[in-house]
């Protein structure tokens, strides 16, 4: 693998607070999804470009300035956009923060994840699946809610997207981040691992500031718990191209980090997902296909019994090997 690189549950919209409110806007973007007109980048439905989504687990203290920084961002796109907090399980005001923001932002959006366990998060990966599977716009966006990534990046993200073809452009904090030695040597550990069983080159898989097209994210089986660790290299093992880009980060100012820094906490389970996917990618198969139109006579009849091999690399093929990018 080659690495190119630059520099759940039920789900329910939140609407804003109030009566019958929340059933009624999820009404209103049902109906909005199945019109055909383009979306302007202050609406919010069927025609966005890119939808860009926030996995919040206990972030009320984040969240006002998420929404704002991110708005900011999407504008500076040029693309018809909407912005989609997933409430992951939040026993704070997360979710009632955005709802009484939704008024007079239309492209603002929020879905809670309903089965969580109590007091507890589903985590990112269910919330990455459901959120996804919301969102209406062509090209998917992540960012986490805590505000150590920064939505600015999105405009040189999408622009090396469109200078290289790529299908995912993954953003890489190592230049920008500050770790303990503890975590750095975790982190070294880890990419040795994935390297070795998986061939993935990626150096930041932990950072979820990324962009991606949709019908890709679509087949991501995030339903399974841990597996956004590995939404790059799952790209690559199905074919499509990877590119990296340098990031910013910056420090939490505000709520708790939920993630631990001990060996039980991410250095096993990490592993078992390792394998996991390995396992996966050795079972996955070719899914892609061709239509056939009606026969127009015997030569025809005759050039359409070539079977699977003619079918590779046809319409909505990701056949071949994945590329992922190195820094330029």
């Amino acid at each position: 693998m080659r690495l190119l690189r630059e520099g759940a549950g039920a789900r329910v919209n939140c609407g804003p607070m109030g009566g019958d409110r929340a059933e009624s806007h999820g009404a209103a973007t049902t109906q909005t999804r199945a019109g055909s007109g383009s979306l302007s980048v202050s609406g919010a439905g069927a025609g966005a470009s890119i939808s860009l989504i926030a996995p919040a687990h206990n972030e009320q203290d984040n969240v006002e300035q998420l929404v704002e920084q991110c708005h900011r961002a999407l504008l500076a796109t040029g693309l018809a956009f909407e912005f989609i907090v997933v409430d992951d399980g939040s026993t704070d005001q997360t979710r009632a923060r955005v709802a009484q923001m939704m008024g007079g932002r239309p492209w603002l959006r929020c879905i809670y994840m309903t089965a969580t366990p109590k007091g507890r998060s589903n985590g990112q990966s269910a919330a990455f699946h459901a959120g996804i599977r919301a969102a209406s716009g062509e090209l998917i966006a992540t960012i986490d809610a805590d505000l150590q990534n920064d939505p600015a990046d999105l405009v040189r993200m999408l622009e090396l997207m469109r200078r290289t073809g790529a299908d995912m452009v993954q953003g890489d904090r190592g230049r920008s981040r500050k770790d303990n030695v503890v975590r750095k040597v975790s982190s070294m550990v880890g990419r040795l691992f994935r390297a070795g069983v998986l061939k993935d080159v990626v150096r930041d898989t932990g950072c979820s500031l990324r962009v991606m097209k949709r019908e890709a994210a679509l087949r991501l089986p995030l339903e399974f718990r841990g597996m956004h660790r590995f939404i790059p290299v799952s790209f690559a093992l199905m074919g499509y191209r990877v590119e990296q880009m340098d990031v910013g980060h910056r420090a939490r100012t505000a709520g708790i980090s939920k993630y631990g820094m001990g060996v039980l906490s991410r250095a096993l389970p990490g592993l078992l997902d390792l394998l996991a996917v390995r396992w996966m990618a050795s079972r996955r198969r070719p899914v892609s296909t061709i239509e056939v139109g009606p026969v127009a006579g015997e030569r025809q009849l005759e050039t359409l019994g070539g079977g699977a091999d003619e079918g590779a690399g046809g319409i909505g093929s990701a056949g071949g090997a994945g590329r992922v990018g190195a820094r330029a």
